[in-house]
Order: C-alpha cells, then structure tokens, then sequence
C-alpha cells in the first residue's frame, strides 16, 4: 500500500512535469523589435504582448532575424557597420561581426549555417557563418541593397536594390550574383513564399509590389498598394501577403493566388518592419513614428494590441521566432 507521504511526492512530481510539459508547449514566440534611435532591440512576449527584455546593441539597429532554431538572433547596426548577435536564453550580446558599409537588411538561410547582411553604401552583401560569426564572402550586387530574402530551400538570395530598381539573385553555392530582375522603383521590403516559388518585393517609390516567379527569374505581377511601401510578410500557409505602407499608415493584405489587395488595415504612425508569427495567426508592424508595434490578428484583419517598444522601431525582417 502506498501511504500518504509516497501519495504527496507523486503529486508533487507530476505537478511538476504538468507545469513542465505546459512551459513547453505555451511557450512563447519571441518578436524581436530593432530601435533605430535607441541602440536596442525591444523583446515582444507574443503571447500577452509584453516587452519582456531590452537588449543593446549597436549604433542605429535596423535590419533583424531570428534563425530557425531560435537559439540567436541577428541584427544590422548601420552606424557601426557591424552586426550584434543575440543569444536568445540570455537575451545578450555575445558577439559582434564587421560587416560592410551602412548594413541594413538580415536573412538567414533554412538550416540556419548562413546569414547574409545587405551593406546599403558598400553594393555589396555579405555572408556570415553562424557557427564561427564570421564574414566568409562578401557579394557584389546592385546599388544601394536593402531588404533581403532566403528561398525555403536556401538555395537563393534575392536582394532589393534600392538604387537601381533591380532585385539581384544570390546563388549560395558559390556566393555570386546569378541574374538581375527589373522590379519597381526604390525596391526596398523582400519576402518569400514557403514554397519558393514567388518572391514579394515592396517598391517604395511606386507605390506596387513585384511578384517574381524563381523558375524563371521573371516579375509576372504588379500589385497596387498604398503609399510608400516598406516591409512585406507572408504567412506560413502562403495565402497571403502583409505590406506596410509607410507612408499612409495602413497595411495592405495581398492574396497570393490572385494578386489582388484583399483588405487595407489601419496601423500607427509609419509603418515599417512586418512580421508574422509561426502560427500564421498573428502579424506584428513597427511603426516607426509612434514607437510602438501593432498586433494584427489575420482571421479579422483588425489590430488587436498596440506594444510600446523603443525610439523609432524599424524591423526590417524575420524578427519573429
């Protein structure tokens, strides 16, 4: 028989593996929000939209990503040339790689073993190993680079060239620019579908987004947005793309097998970096003259939460795990 005090240590036990096992699968992903005038990064709890940490980083944080596995984090400090890396248990610092001139945008390729930092003044790209944080290759490409985006296979890169309105295209293999699409005008916000076959490009200065078939290196649509462009997301199940135009404050919702604007969503003041979250449930905006970020939940199209972050949040990227 077993008696009372053995009775008290099972329980006690199986409470444990209980809050254990809900620890595990309630846990949190974590948005990542650059604060260009701040020299910090804002840590969005995504499930009760709470800052949870602020970490500092260098001068001018821009372009961020998380990589697949969730253990760290990049972030592009412009006014360094450098990049942080984030170790996302302790949420510190734990190394800083020289990069090129003015790095803005940040992807990290699907097994996570390459990061690859656009450095806006330098025309070029360059290629981080992740294992040892250092620059292994550094990529010519078009004027003026900005946003960037990994295939679902990490096979290529494509690169929005904001200076000459071309979308260049990284083979990974060898690291060389392998072909030139002509896209909109100021080309800045990139983003893939997950199944790699259409690439997102947001054309600030015309106010469209390029649709590019990866077959054939090719735009094959022009979707009209609103005004001023930026960040562009699509969500995990590839129905839909997410634009933050940052001149009017809204958020327009593109569907992928149409491409057609489906609905336009009102966020704060200059929308900027967009992201959705593993789930496809939810799609965080930076808004970069409010100095907050909007929570948009993707069954409604509304804002659900408004979180307070740092000064003038950009987050351009993959900024959630």
């Amino acid at each position: 028989m077993i008696n009372k005090k053995k009775l008290f240590l099972i329980a006690l036990v199986s409470k444990a593996m209980l809050f254990m096992l809900v620890s595990i699968v309630g846990a949190a992903p974590f948005a990542y929000i650059t604060n260009l005038n701040s020299t910090n990064v804002s840590v969005i709890d995504t499930i009760n939209n709470t800052v949870t940490a602020t970490v500092n980083v260098g001068n001018q944080s821009a372009g961020v990503a998380v990589i697949p596995d969730a253990t760290k984090v990049y972030v592009a400090n412009e006014g360094n040339n450098n990049v942080s890396v984030i170790d996302t248990t302790t949420n510190t610092v734990t190394a800083t790689v020289n990069v090129g001139h003015y790095p803005f945008g940040v992807a990290v390729t699907p097994d996570g073993n390459k990061v690859y930092v656009t450095n806006y003044f330098g025309k070029t790209v360059s290629v981080i190993n992740t294992a040892t944080n250092t620059v292994t290759a550094t990529v010519p490409v078009g004027s003026q680079p900005y946003g960037v985006a990994v295939t679902p296979d990490g096979s290529k890169v494509y690169v929005a060239n904001d200076g000459d309105d071309t979308v260049s295209v990284i083979n990974t293999t060898n690291s060389t620019a392998v072909a030139t699409v002509p896209v909109g005008n100021w080309p800045w916000g990139v983003a893939v579908t997950p199944d790699g076959t259409k690439v997102y490009v947001a054309n600030d200065g015309d106010d469209t987004v390029s649709v590019i078939d990866t077959s054939n290196n090719t735009v094959t649509a022009m979707v009209s947005v609103e005004n001023g462009p930026h960040g562009v997301a699509v969500t995990p199940d590839g129905t839909k793309v997410y634009v933050a135009n940052n001149g009017d404050d809204t958020i327009s919702v593109i569907n992928t097998t149409t491409n057609t604007v489906t609905a336009m969503v009102p966020a704060g003041n200059g929308p900027y970096g967009v992201a959705v979250t593993p789930s496809g449930t939810k799609v965080y905006v930076a808004n970069y003259f409010d100095n907050d970020v909007s929570v948009i939940d993707t069954t409604t199209n509304t804002v659900k939460a408004t979180v307070p972050v740092g000064d003038h949040p950009v987050a351009l990227g993959k900024f959630i795990m």
